[in-house]
């Protein structure tokens, strides 16, 4: 019998957090076991009943919350761990994990896993090439994390460039390469 895979999703606060519907469905047929991690910006977004349903998994928001067993929650998800994706990824988160800023759950599972981290950066072009966001790029590719996009395209600003999310069908066929 294999073992079912398990991605750990994080969601941040992106209009393109609607593109982790299509990521949670792509990997669910994929027969991967997909539990979410809900950012309070990315709730702004989309709501964790939509993923819960989706996902078929308790969606955690609050690292806080009481678990249903007496393991941390952020140790026991980034020990069941065999990815981590961070999809839509934020300016923000990006900097925080290159910063070392561990305040939530999403950041406490990425500092607390050994599994490989996927970003899909998602942000205005102006945010994306911002010297500071690349700098943090560049850090945390310099210590092994992968990143797929972003990709030219259609912008909340409205602006037709780089910082668009990458295409679901590509950050899904990262993530099943590095759960190989």
């Amino acid at each position: 019998m294999a073992k079912i895979l398990t991605v750990i999703l994080g969601v941040t606060g992106s209009i393109a957090s609607y593109r982790a519907c299509e990521i949670i469905n792509a990997l669910v047929k994929g027969s991967v076991d997909v539990r979410v991690l809900l950012t309070k910006e990315a709730k702004e977004f989309i709501t964790p009943l939509t993923l819960q349903t989706l996902s078929r998994n308790k969606v955690i928001e609050d690292m806080f919350a009481l678990p249903e067993k007496r393991d941390p929650v952020h140790t026991a998800l980034a020990e069941k761990a065999d990815l981590v994706l961070i999809a839509p990824a934020t300016a923000n988160i990006i900097g925080k994990l290159a910063s070392g800023i561990c305040d939530d759950i999403l950041t406490c599972v990425v500092f607390a896993t050994e599994a490989p981290v996927l970003i899909a950066p998602a942000m205005n072009e102006k945010m994306y090439r911002h010297k500071i966001v690349q700098e943090n790029i560049s850090k945390l590719k310099g210590i092994g994390y992968k990143f797929v996009g972003p990709i030219k395209g259609r912008l909340a600003c409205g602006h037709e460039d780089i910082g668009h999310i990458a295409d679901t069908k590509d950050i899904v066929t990262e993530a099943k390469r590095l759960l190989r």
